[in-house]
């Protein structure tokens, strides 16, 4: 039953730039034939190990992939229908109001959406035009990882409480050391600032709530008290997350970061990832400011002694 399954969502991928017609390598009737089997006994195979009838399956991703193309892309609500199987755009309406509780016209006016539909077997649409498939295994070999995460975050901490020991010009002086295209024309209070708003941006993103990155380049004057509470609520929160995917098993799953425009798919894992690595560099500049600035208690901020703790 696997195999017939797995050929079955490999022919399904393969065929999402198709139009659905019955010339469709994905056909019930085609993959049948291919597995050597009834078309009955196909249905029934499929559906067992799916969740849903392999018409049903195929819908849904369609669809996905039709909620997608709204937001991405700008093209007309007909060719997307089409494109999703539908021979009108009546029919479209209707199928895709079912299944998302608002029209078409509706969803690409609201940005902040989560195209997947409920799937007992877990595959859904990826974008461009893939499949996003279940974490074959739990993925738990990631403790270094979450030390490091929360070594990142008890950093962010001391760095903000040696902020407020120095004055606003110490704070607002540029730091000579910048990497263009990173972070350019930097100062302590900018760097702080980016290290916390970091942590809500992702957050934001992997819960589906609205969020306005700030601009680059802005002068930033946010208070220190500001910083600190700031950082109390979202590093508490980032923290759990990263342990709550590792304790599931679940750094391999894809989410949808609706902060992107267009919205892009990213594993949890390789979020995770890439926060560390960009904070690490900010977190760098700062101790190094911080030691100009003849703050030096921090060391150079270097984990090995907290994640071996």
């Amino acid at each position: 039953m696997t195999d017939v399954y797995a050929e079955f969502v490999a022919a399904v991928a393969e065929s999402l730039d198709g139009s659905g017609t019955t010339d469709d390598p994905a056909t019930g009737v085609t993959l049948a034939r291919r597995a050597h089997l009834s078309r009955f006994h196909f249905d029934r195979v499929i559906s067992a190990a799916a969740g849903e009838s392999p018409a049903a399956f195929r819908r849904r991703l369609l669809l996905e992939r039709a909620a997608y193309r709204l937001l991405a892309e700008q093209v007309g609500v007909l060719e997307i229908a089409v494109d999703a199987g539908y021979s009108s755009h009546e029919a479209f309406t209707r199928a895709f109001t079912r299944a998302y509780g608002m029209s078409p016209r509706t969803w690409r006016r609201e940005p902040s959406r989560v195209f997947f539909l409920a799937a007992p077997s877990g595959v859904h649409f990826q974008p461009p035009a893939g499949l996003r498939l279940p974490a074959r295994k739990e993925v738990k070999g990631m403790d270094v990882l979450v030390r490091m995460v929360e070594h990142h975050v008890w950093l962010t901490g001391e760095l903000i409480d040696r902020g407020s020991r120095l004055d606003a010009a110490a704070l607002d002086r540029p730091i000579e050391l910048s990497i263009e295209g990173i972070d350019d024309d930097v100062t302590i209070r900018y760097l702080l600032d980016r290290l916390v708003w970091q942590q809500e941006m992702w957050l934001a993103s992997v819960e589906d709530r609205p969020f306005q990155v700030p601009e680059c380049g802005r002068e930033v004057r946010t208070p220190i008290p500001d910083l600190r509470s700031r950082h109390a609520v979202a590093g508490e929160r980032f923290v759990a997350l990263i342990n709550q995917l590792n304790e599931q098993g679940r750094f391999d799953e894809s989410f949808v970061d609706t902060t992107c425009e267009p919205p892009r798919v990213f594993t949890y894992g390789g979020m995770v990832a890439h926060v560390l690595t960009f904070a690490a560099h900010r977190r760098s500049l700062l101790v190094g400011a911080f030691h100009s600035a003849g703050v030096r208690d921090l060391g150079f901020g270097d984990p090995m002694q907290f994640v071996a703790g």
